[in-house]
């Protein structure tokens, strides 16, 4: 959702562009606050951060109506900031830091992030969204090249071409690929 999709919706329906925007973003805002706070606080505290992130988006926020640029990066930064302040505030009160030996402290870092592994997960959703509109046999040939790591005589055998066609088709179909990343607004 762009900045000026979420203007347009606002204008029309308040209601409805806070529904929209819990609908698209609720998951990903989600992941980012239970990532800071899994260690320290309740599935309440996780949940009422949920909601004081979209409250802040609505009452705080600017957004500049006139930019076309996706309005995730702005959630994103809402979203950590404001788990980051429950961190604080939960850690302040139940005494946590100053309790924690240093075993505890090793189970709350992890190198896994979950918002990381959330904007990975889409950019794959919307790589193989692009691969599929490039059509037949072009999909095939790259899902079957990058995915299952196939050489052009295997492939070749499975979509009834030559191994050179295949060659042939799998550059041009990543040239077509590119310009629609691009347009897409993503960057290889």
């Amino acid at each position: 959702m762009t900045s000026k999709e979420l203007a347009d919706m606002m204008q029309r329906s308040p209601a409805e562009c806070h529904k929209a925007l819990v609908r698209e973003y609720g998951r990903y805002v989600y992941a980012i606050v239970y990532n800071k706070l899994r260690g320290c606080g309740t599935n309440e505290d996780i949940e009422e951060c949920v909601s004081d992130v979209f409250a802040d988006i609505f009452m705080k926020c600017k957004i500049d109506i006139s930019s076309e640029n996706d309005i995730k990066y702005l959630i994103c930064t809402v979203a950590k900031r404001r788990a980051i302040d429950s961190f604080r505030s939960l850690t302040a009160k139940a005494d946590h830091i100053a309790d924690t030996d240093e075993d505890n402290m090793r189970e709350l870092v992890s190198d896994f992030s979950v918002d990381e592994h959330v904007d990975r997960s889409e950019l794959r959703r919307v790589l193989l969204d692009k691969i599929d509109e490039l059509g037949e046999p072009d999909s095939t040939i790259l899902i079957q090249k990058f995915y299952y790591n196939r050489n052009s005589n295997e492939i070749a055998r499975n979509v009834r071409m030559t191994s050179a066609a295949v060659r042939t088709r799998c550059s041009r179909a990543m040239e077509k690929l590119r310009s629609m990343l691009v347009e897409a607004g993503m960057t290889i």
